[in-house]
């Protein structure tokens, strides 16, 4: 006899996360622009210091995360003690969501916005909600428009994932003072660092004005830590007293925890990071029109190429692979006529660039 045990009420309703692939059957020497990874890997001096904690891995790290903390309260500006560190920043979101939402309240996000925020939201119990975008850009008078008396928070990705594209500070603010006050507001400012944009604001000031808006970031980006886990979260005080009761204890390795304080100290690295994203999402994007392919204007470590239609998007998909190169489609974001290219290498992007000019040349 079999006996099931039922999930609670919203999990099925969860399309699981699927990440960026790895492997191509058949293909030996692989470029894989699918996941918005450092193209240079993380900085010599984290690798260094994940060797050095190597020999005390016996040892649970410290729960508290207090040395990373203050590393990261130094370099940014922030109190340390409203800072919570997290197995990256989507574990944040996750605690955010099961601490503030649940059975009966919505969890509002853009329409082409993460896709954690609703898998958070149905883990939760909650219903998440879509406002639309325009222009692939998140729309504050959609979002404002959408709010209910159930709505309980509201997830902005600035820059937003998977589209490039920001909201400058006059929006949040607008949204803000266009939020109830007891609705949360989550800046999710994964792609910060790589903005160039006068307008821009991560969100700092916003947590500092009042008690219901946080910021979330994380390691995996500029600063390539992605396969350690490590993000964090600046709040007002008594959302990080909640967050530090619902996560685990031991939630950020020790070798993670080291790597991310050397990786914030070697800012050589991040300046070098930094330009060469610069300079191969103009390459790119200039390369794409040049091709006749539209892109947003990315304010990101990637490139969103919008096609035609997605007959053509998936041919160029499947070309790409072909070629041993790994770019992201982005059906499950509503957007089955584009991909999303991460930057990679200059060899790789070149490479990339090459394999597009022929694969259109072949359809022309």
């Amino acid at each position: 006899m079999t006996n099931t045990v039922p999930a609670r009420s919203g999990i099925m309703n969860i399309s699981p996360y699927v990440g960026g692939e790895s492997k191509l059957q058949g293909q030996d020497r692989i470029t894989k622009l699918a996941s918005n990874e450092g193209p240079f890997g993380p900085s010599p001096k984290a690798i260094q210091a994940m060797v050095d904690a190597a020999g005390t891995m016996h040892r649970y790290p410290d729960g508290g995360a207090s040395q990373l903390r203050e590393a990261i309260a130094k370099r940014f500006g922030l109190d340390a003690s409203r800072i919570v560190c997290g197995a990256g920043s989507d574990e944040i979101i996750s605690l955010l969501c099961s601490a503030y939402a649940g059975p009966g309240d919505e969890v509002l996000y853009s329409e082409h916005g993460f896709l954690m925020y609703p898998i958070s939201a149905h883990a939760a119990g909650a219903t998440p909600v879509k406002a639309i975008e325009t222009d692939l850009t998140t729309d504050v008078d959609a979002l404002l428009d959408a709010v209910t008396d159930k709505t309980r928070m509201v997830f902005i990705a600035n820059p937003n994932n998977p589209t490039g594209t920001y909201l400058a500070r006059a929006e949040l603010v607008r949204l803000r003072a266009g939020l109830p006050e007891d609705v949360l507001l989550v800046i999710d400012a994964a792609y910060a660092e790589f903005v160039n944009r006068n307008d821009y604001s991560a969100g700092v000031e916003f947590v500092d004005a009042g008690q219901n808006t946080v910021m979330t970031r994380t390691f995996s980006k500029l600063f390539a830590l992605g396969g350690l886990r490590v993000g964090w979260g600046y709040f007002p005080s008594e959302i990080a007293d909640v967050l530090n009761r619902v996560r685990g204890p031991f939630n950020v390795s020790s070798v993670g925890q080291a790597a991310a304080i050397a990786s914030l100290n070697d800012l050589d690295f991040q300046e070098k990071s930094r330009a060469h994203n610069l300079e191969w999402v103009e390459k790119t994007e200039a390369g794409l029109h040049a091709l006749g392919i539209a892109t947003t204007a990315s304010t990101a470590n990637f490139v969103l190429a919008r096609f035609d239609d997605a007959k053509t998007a998936d041919a160029c998909d499947s070309y790409l692979r072909c070629q041993g190169i790994i770019v992201r489609q982005m059906r499950g974001y509503g957007l089955p006529d584009c991909l999303r290219i991460t930057i990679g290498t200059a060899d790789e992007m070149e490479a990339f660039l090459s394999a597009m000019k022929t694969f259109l040349g072949n359809r022309a």
